[in-house]
């Protein structure tokens, strides 16, 4: 380097490469890099060593300068010991320490709602997770606050994990119709479909993803879960385009999450926690092979469907798929249905008035379907009422052997329902036939009454059985056929009867004496559909 002398302070200058040992004091300015040295000095001068010392400026690489970092923890109120002997503290570079953590945005995503951070985000994802099977290399990716704009499918290898902020706060959108899903899961060569676990690629397991929205404005399914063994969603939205106007017909067959396999890597123990699934069709709609799914505390809002498994069920579709303690709310058609699928399960969900009253104030369908054997629904709750059931059940399991309990004094097994503990008042003096409950043909083909009627201190106690069926072939008659059979300690006054109302509409009525007091029906139902 040059020597330039200003005042008594000694300079030099030249490039970077050139920068020789300096004297104590004197400055040596890199003009390529833009870097400031001074001189330590000798070792005779109480110098600790013999070099060039860097000033910081602008352009300083500060973690280079600042290589070493010591975790001390003061907030405590005291010095954490991090190393075996006190006074020997360990120490780590502090490029090493900043790496612990990765950021989507240190890979060139911006989250700014504009930009397409497709490339970006896939690189990522790439280099963390499939680039080096050596584990160190794995960090968790973390996607601060922002939209994350894609115009392709995000591709998600084996041990991926995926931080956001909150639902509401990290999304990744799609804005193209080009591309088949917002995100799906992939082999460690970032391969889909029939490639996967080609190349000696490990196919995909150990996935996990919290705390982020994914969302497509376009008619795109949202998450295709394929061939991956254990993952694991948490907090996580799932968000389509679509509003009430859209979802009178399921014409737009779009999904939330599906999923793809094969006999050799069926998709296994994927678990859906604390979620959303909102303006789309269907939140879940799967026909292939898939086992041991669960979906739990989440909410369902604005479909067409919730859940819809085995509709054409590829290597028997759908098992042990289990739906538990979620909200269904403002669901068109049927919230659950379980179609060709087995031993699937809902429980303790709670289904709010609008599921199956597709979008008006009434019931059109039920609630939870069931069309095959061995499902079981225990808990659910539900706001549809008793006398709405009536016309469309809270759960129709038709003349399979699946199982449901309901928030109702009724068990259902297959097309065998039993209704227990319901008690009506039969008001003293009625001479005009009143109507304790109705039952349609269509859904109640014939059914058994046992009863009890407490009328002062006299005691009856019966069995009425009836069939659901007009006198004539063309149901315009008046009368159904019944028989009331009964032993009675006292008279009791009342004469109990089955009536064709309307339509295919039957009723169970009574007619009371005038005694004085009125009597009380306690009554349990057995009935086939």
């Amino acid at each position: 380097m040059a020597t330039v002398q200003i005042s008594r302070i000694q300079n030099r200058q030249g490039l970077s490469e050139n920068l020789p040992q300096l004297a104590g004091g004197e400055f040596g300015w890199s003009i390529d890099t833009r870097e400031l040295y001074i001189g330590n000095g000798t070792l005779e001068n109480g110098a600790p060593v013999i070099g060039n010392t860097q000033i910081l400026t602008q352009y300083s690489d500060i973690i280079n300068l600042t290589d070493t970092y010591t975790y001390k923890g003061e907030e405590a109120g005291y010095v954490v010991k991090t190393g075996e002997l006190t006074g020997q503290p360990i120490t780590r570079k502090l490029q090493h320490k900043l790496d612990d953590f990765a950021s989507v945005r240190d890979f060139g995503a911006t989250g700014d709602g504009s930009t397409d951070d497709t490339l970006a985000i896939n690189r990522a994802l790439y280099e963390l997770f499939s680039r080096e099977e050596n584990t160190q290399v794995r960090r968790s990716l973390f996607f601060p606050a922002g939209t994350y704009l894609i115009t392709d499918t995000i591709l998600i290898p084996p041990f991926a994990k995926l931080v956001g902020e909150g639902q509401n706060s990290s999304t990744i959108k799609l804005n193209s119709l080009s591309a088949p899903y917002v995100a799906r899961t992939t082999d460690s060569l970032q391969q889909t479909g029939s490639n996967i676990g080609t190349e000696s690629a490990i196919t995909p397991a150990n996935i996990e993803i919290s705390s982020m929205s994914f969302e497509t404005v376009k008619n795109n399914d949202i998450f295709l879960v394929e061939s991956v063994e254990q993952m694991h969603f948490d907090s996580v939205g799932f968000k389509g385009p679509l509003q009430t106007s859209d979802l009178t017909v399921a014409s737009v067959d779009v999904s939330c999450v599906r999923t793809n396999g094969t006999a050799a890597s069926i998709p296994r123990n994927v678990i859906f926690d604390k979620c959303s699934f909102s303006n789309m069709t269907y939140a879940f709609n799967l026909d292939e092979q898939c086992q041991g799914w669960t979906v739990s505390n989440s909410k369902f809002e604005t479909l067409y469907n919730g859940i819809v498994l085995g509709n054409a069920p590829v290597d028997g579709g759908p098992k042990g798929f289990r739906a538990t303690h979620n909200l269904f709310n403002e669901i068109y058609s049927s919230a659950i249905v379980y179609d060709n699928v087995t031993t699937c399960s809902t429980a303790y969900n709670i289904f709010l008035s609008d599921c199956g009253n597709q979008f008006g104030s009434s019931p059109q369908v039920e609630v939870i379907e069931f069309g095959s054997d061995n499902n079981i629904s225990i808990g659910d709750m539900f706001e549809r009422n008793d006398a709405q059931s009536l016309v469309y059940p809270r759960i129709e399991t038709g003349t399979t052997t699946s199982i449901a309990v309901d928030n109702t004094e009724q068990f259902k097994l297959g097309n065998y329902v039993r209704k227990t503990g319901v008690q009506a008042t039969l008001t003293d003096n009625t001479s005009t036939k009143t109507t304790v409950f109705e039952l349609d043909s269509n859904d109640v083909n014939a059914w058994s009454m046992d009863y009890t009627i407490r009328r002062g201190t006299a005691v009856r106690h019966g069995k009425l059985v009836a069939t659901n069926r007009a006198v004539d072939a063309t149901d315009s008659g008046t009368q159904v056929i019944y028989s009331d059979d009964y032993l009675e300690d006292a008279v009791t006054g009342v004469v109990l009867s089955v009536e064709h109302i309307v339509d295919d509409t039957y009723a169970l009525q009574y007619t009371s004496g005038s005694l004085g007091t009125d009597a009380t029906l306690t009554y349990s139902i057995a009935q086939l559909g």
